[in-house]
């Protein structure tokens, strides 16, 4: 098969948007700015789902579903979130349509169906669920209240891309209530630490752990927690936020529960989300020229098997070798698929599997069977050797394993090449021009100063790294006193 695709040298971005589509991940739909995911890219957000959901359900978190409205009152209870989401807002008027008597066949609003109270679409759940909290908590032992939900949510977006930007998408927002402060703190905190774990063990990205500056705050939150990721372009991406809520949202729906001296309290809150942005992720950290390279924890099929063959002799004696194959790879619990379609040659087969970034794929022909070997190729170094068919499965399990160690470590090596300090002006943007990635630098701590390199370079503070000391300094822009380095960057 022609692969066609762009190179990432010529163009990223165009890359990146023909990737997505000819990798059968997803397509754009009849709906502007929304997406389609197509069968095999849901079956990646499903193995990212099982996992995250495994990790959640671990930490003592529970799923629930609440609805996809939100009357329009109920959403402007809390004055922060509201005005931080209203100009993302889809909203429903009316309940009904009727036909058009000025046009046949056509329908129209019936202005007699107008809703008595607008109903908002939701962009995020905090408003329907703190509603719901009211009801739920009474007393300290109703907490602490730990509840996630998978869900959809919208959020209208002007310019979008696949899977980094649409109107609708993908979630799970996990929503909790704590009796005290320290323990909502030490939630926001977990969740981060789980999504960071979930991208560097299981997707193969290194990540940042910060704090987001109060202009990048979550709208309604006291803190947020973020992971940022780089991408091969050098631009960054924020892969996960974990938000402290303080007693915002408490306050604004009247949740209060009696401690144990009987005493009234607000509950102190969080909440916490990734997205199918992180499917963005994935395709931007590792992939090449020829396609998708996927992580083996992340891959729906792990191993591929083409047969090469001249007659349905050759292939009917393959197809014996290869299925005891299958069934000692299944056993180790390993994900296989047997490509043995007479419609498409092996040429075709091989650039096919390569696109949608198959980690491991096998050749077995009429000399392979004779020598007792198997050809396996691995997908992320384009290499290729001979194995012995004694001992294979294991052979196959040991080289996934070293397969996504490798991917990690090279993003990993990539990032940490790409995190430059600078301490002037002029090197903060000769940088950013001409290498990208993470910039450390000193910052006043204002809103105006972020604002105006913002304006003047694009990059914005992509997060306040939690592993980084305190050290005296000049902003790199005001040359005020500043405490502490920060990570710019251009984003996406």
């Amino acid at each position: 098969m022609s692969k066609n695709l762009t190179t990432r040298s010529e163009d990223y971005s165009k890359w990146y948007n023909e990737l997505v589509v000819k990798a059968d991940l997803a397509e754009n739909s009849g709906v502007r700015g929304c997406m389609v995911i197509k069968p095999y890219g849901y079956a990646i957000w499903e193995k990212m789902q099982a996992e995250l959901d495994r990790m959640f359900k671990e930490t003592g978190h529970q799923n629930a579903y609440f609805p996809l409205f939100v009357p329009k009152s109920m959403f402007e209870a809390e004055e922060k979130n509201a005005e931080g989401f209203a100009k993302e807002c889809a909203i429903v008027t009316h309940y009904r349509l009727k036909n058009d008597p000025d046009k046949p066949g056509k329908l129209m609003v019936d202005p007699n169906a107008k809703l008595e109270e607008e109903l908002i679409v939701r962009p995020t759940s905090e408003a329907i669920i703190w509603s719901t909290y009211k009801g739920w908590v009474q007393s300290y032992r109703d907490l602490p209240l730990l509840i996630n939900q998978w869900a959809n949510v919208v959020r209208w977006e002007m310019r979008t891309r696949l899977f980094l930007r649409t109107a609708e998408f993908l979630w799970q927002e996990g929503h909790t209530a704590h009796a005290t402060r320290e323990e909502a703190v030490d939630e926001s905190e977990k969740m981060m630490n789980v999504y960071a774990d979930f991208a560097e063990n299981f997707m193969a990205i290194p990540v940042v752990k910060g704090l987001k500056t109060e202009t990048e705050r979550f709208a309604g939150a006291e803190e947020t927690y973020c992971i940022e990721a780089l991408m091969q372009d050098g631009k960054a991406l924020q892969a996960g936020t974990s938000h402290f809520l303080g007693q915002n949202f408490a306050k604004a729906f009247d949740v209060k529960f009696a401690n144990a001296e009987g005493k009234q309290e607000y509950v102190w809150g969080t909440s916490w989300g990734v997205s199918t942005r992180l499917m963005g992720a994935l395709v931007m950290t590792h992939s090449d020229d020829q396609g998708l390279v996927l992580p083996p924890n992340l891959a729906p099929i792990q191993v591929v098997i083409v047969p090469i063959y001249k007659s349905d002799e050759q292939l009917a004696t393959i197809t014996e070798a290869v299925t005891a194959l299958v069934g000692q790879l299944k056993k180790l619990k390993i994900s296989v698929k047997f490509d043995d379609r007479t419609t498409q040659k092996p040429g075709f087969k091989f650039a096919e599997w390569e696109l949608k970034g198959v980690p491991i794929r096998i050749a077995v022909g009429p000399k392979d069977l004779e020598n007792g070997t198997f050809e396996v190729a691995r997908r992320d170094t384009l290499t290729k050797e001979v194995v012995a068919k004694e001992g294979i499965a294991a052979y196959i399990n040991d080289l996934l394993e070293q397969i996504q160690n490798d991917l990690f470590a090279k993003a990993l090596e990539y990032r940490n090449t790409h995190i430059t300090e600078v301490n002037s002006f002029e090197e903060f943007k000769d940088i950013l021009e001409s290498k990208g990635g993470f910039i450390s630098a000193h910052w006043d701590g204002t809103a105006a100063t972020e604002e105006k390199i913002k304006d003047l370079t694009k990059a914005t503070i992509r997060c306040l790294p939690l592993d980084q000391d305190e050290e005296v300094g000049s902003c790199v822009l005001t040359g005020n006193p500043s405490s502490r380095r920060v990570f710019f960057a251009k984003a996406y």
